[in-house]
């Protein structure tokens, strides 16, 4: 039997993904809602590492939603008062090594907490899958492309991680999130401005 707060997620991630991949900012609102909603599948599960994850989510689509609809570029806009308007770019090789420094540090840290302070099985994938979808969500706030190829790998790890806690709608809706992935990615480097 279907959990209905794991269906309503369900429905609301796929319509956040699809605003993300049109840079819709609806998006932000979409990704409160199902993160509220799947807090409560994790939590239910045991998956206090994905569970915590769905309430920095909740932050930071706060964040992101704030950002694409206010813009916040380096480089001012054609009114010098007011912001540019935030627009799909490439991380900078230090901006590369930054994320990948933090992931590095993040992802042994949480694992050790998860480890140390829940029951959980699955600690180390439950962390890894938790450190690369924070990275994930920032690069995606600041309308990165890159947030595209971490998704994809945060994806097919969680349709594991989902089939092993037999979390089975999840897992379909991360396989479909594994190839949204690979659209949103195409879609933006198409509207790329080099």
């Amino acid at each position: 039997m279907i959990d209905p707060v794991e269906l309503a997620g369900f429905v609301l991630s796929l319509a956040m993904v699809f605003c993300n991949i049109q840079q819709i900012h609806w998006g932000w609102p979409l990704a409160i809602a199902s993160s509220a909603l799947y807090g409560i599948v994790f939590w239910n599960s045991q998956l206090y590492g994905e569970a915590s994850l769905q309430v920095m989510f909740i932050l930071t689509s706060l964040w992101g939603w704030r950002l694409w609809l206010k813009g916040k570029q380096t480089a001012p806009g054609p009114n010098l008062d007011a912001p540019a308007p935030l627009m799909i770019s490439k991380l900078l090789p230090s901006e590369q090594k930054k994320a990948a420094f933090a992931a590095l540090l993040t992802w042994p840290a949480l694992t050790y907490f998860l480890y140390s302070f829940t029951g959980s099985h699955v600690a180390a994938w439950d962390a890894l899958v938790t450190t690369l979808s924070l990275l994930a969500q920032f690069l995606l706030a600041k309308k990165k492309i890159e947030n595209w190829w971490v998704w994809l790998v945060v994806n097919v790890l969680t349709v594991g991680l989902m089939l092993f806690k037999s979390l089975w709608l999840t897992a379909i809706l991360y396989l479909i999130f594994a190839v949204l992935s690979y659209v949103g990615l195409k879609a933006w480097q198409k509207q790329h401005v080099r």
